[in-house]
Order: C-alpha cells, then structure tokens, then sequence
C-alpha cells in the first residue's frame, strides 16, 4: 500500500508543472533532472571510490593492527601469567625446601649439642665423683688422723686427771690401753 502511495505521488510531480520551478528553484525542473543524477553519479561514485580505495583500506588497518596488537598483549599477558605462576611455584618450593633444611640444621645442631651437653655432662660426673671420692678420702684420713688425736688428748686429760684426783701418775701404757679400749667400743657410732 505504501508502494502505491508513493508511485501515485511520484507521477503526480512528474506529469505536473512544478510551482516551486517557476519560482525560481531550476533543481525542481524536470529538464535539468539528468544533469543532476549525472553530476549526483560522479559525484558520490568518485566519493565511494575514494573511500573504498584510499580510507577504508587504512581503517581496517589500523582496526586490524589494533586487533592484532591487542591480541598480542593478551597473549603477552598470558605468557607473563604463566611464568609468574611458574616463578611463584619455584618460590614455593624453594621456601619448603629451605624449611626442611632449616629444620635439618635445627635436628642436627641439636642432637650434637645434646651429645656435646652429654659428654660433658658425663665428665662433670666422673669430675665430680673423683673430688668426691678424694673428699671421702680426705675425710677418712682426717677421721683417722682425728682419732690419733682423740686418743692422745684423751690419754693427756686421762693421766692429768688422774695424776690431779689421786696424786699418782700412772704408766702410760695403761691409760693408753683404757683409752684405746673405751675408743674401740664407741668408735663404731662415729664411723
């Protein structure tokens, strides 16, 4: 319908002399209607041409550039992606790594300075059971040494008081053996 309507209005003006051409307006005449779709022809043919030849070629490459260029970084990006997952992973490894080793050093470091501790330890004790026992050694004789002494106080103050009491001095080796007798039955509790 609308076809129609236009093919009706399109013979109108065709068959009819236009008013706006007598008045002035010759690009409404129909005489110079050829003129001007040749003129309108060349004009937009050299235009599509220019285009099509000169413009667009350097548009789509530039659109083709920037596509590829993109396509480029992406892959770019991606190649990087890669080797900093990669480098990241390395980075891992390497840090487990160096927590084993650190915690190797540690285990060893620690079994030798347990042994060292140990060793010395056990020399300590053998030091110190060695100035213990010349200790015990010491005291032994001193106890021994000290009882010799006991004993010759003991027969001084024994024939002094004797002497002192009755006025008579007795042998000395009869208050010795006194002396040496009592000291023999309580010289248990002392040792």
């Amino acid at each position: 319908m609308r076809s129609y309507f236009s093919l009706v209005i399109a013979t109108l003006v065709i068959n009819t002399d236009l008013f706006a051409a007598e008045a002035g307006m010759p690009q409404l005449d129909p005489k110079y209607w050829a003129s001007q779709a040749f003129w309108l022809i060349l004009i937009f043919t050299i235009l599509y041409i220019s285009i099509a030849k000169f413009y667009l070629p350097k548009i789509k490459n530039n659109l083709d550039d920037r596509e590829n260029k993109i396509k480029d970084d992406v892959d770019d990006a991606n190649k990087f992606k890669e080797l900093s997952e990669s480098k990241f992973k390395e980075y891992e490894k390497i840090l487990a790594d160096a927590k084993k080793e650190v915690i190797k050093i540690q285990m060893d470091s620690k079994n030798i300075l347990d042994k060292d501790i140990q060793s010395k330890k056990e020399a300590m004790e053998k030091e110190i059971e060695n100035e213990i026992s010349k200790a015990q050694k010491e005291i032994n004789e001193l106890k021994r040494n000290s009882l010799i002494d006991i004993q010759n106080i003991s027969e001084n103050i024994t024939s002094s008081i004797i002497e002192n009491i009755s006025g008579d001095k007795l042998k000395e080796s009869s208050i010795k053996a006194a002396v040496e007798d009592v000291s023999k039955k309580k010289i248990g509790e002392y040792l």
